[in-house]
């Protein structure tokens, strides 16, 4: 397992994400213009950048040789979301891919030749996103409520953001995203499921990675 977490706004002078517009495919270009503010329109680029770069760095093949194929359960092939992959040379990538941004910051993660139905999902969270009244009663489950009602009120705020990573991560896995109701996923245990706790995180973020 590969999973990195790298520094967008250094990305940003890494890959010249102004200039990079030109790297990505047309859907993925499509999509970075959409982006009303300059800022968050080089960080989808250098993330996206940041992603070929990875796989490229795995597979040991030029970058020239990856062509991204992104494919999501709704829509299909040919994409600007859903679940990250790669041809290379014309046939699928050997990677099992997901990438997750927030605050600047980008979390991928890669299993090398994974077996026949070997899924991954990450997400990386600002621990401030999840704060906002209301969250807990469309996003928790009335056990995951329960467990933030036993922890410390001062330890809530980033337990809440933990759980709603977990959820993120593993609707990626899943493909089913958001169609499903995050307050009917309970994420506290599950297999294949877990909190990205063995890398120093940057402040103010959790992670959670799904494989399965």
């Amino acid at each position: 397992m590969h999973s990195p977490v790298l520094d967008l706004r250094r990305l940003d002078d890494a890959f010249h994400a102004g200039a990079g517009l030109k790297q990505l495919d047309e859907p993925a270009q499509a999509r970075a213009l959409r982006y009303a503010k300059p800022a968050d329109r080089d960080e989808f680029i250098a993330g996206r950048l940041a992603l070929l770069d990875f796989a490229a760095s795995l597979l040991d093949v030029p970058l020239e040789r990856l062509v991204p194929d992104y494919r999501c359960p709704q829509c299909g092939p040919g994409q600007d979301h859903g679940r990250p992959a790669f041809t290379v040379d014309g046939g699928p990538a050997p990677l099992a891919l997901s990438a997750s941004r927030a605050s600047g910051w980008v979390l991928l993660a890669a299993v090398v030749h994974p077996a026949d139905g070997v899924r991954l999902g990450v997400d990386l969270e600002a621990i401030g996103q999840a704060g906002f009244e209301g969250f807990d009663d469309v996003a928790l489950t009335a056990n995951e409520k329960d467990f933030l009602a036993s922890i410390p009120e001062q330890d809530q705020a980033s337990q809440r953001a933990r759980l709603w990573a977990r959820k993120e991560a593993w609707l990626k896995m899943t493909g089913e995203g958001l169609r499903r109701n995050p307050a009917e996923l309970d994420v506290l245990e599950l297999p294949g499921l877990r909190d990205v706790t063995e890398r120093e995180l940057p402040d103010g973020l959790v992670a959670a990675l799904a494989l399965g």
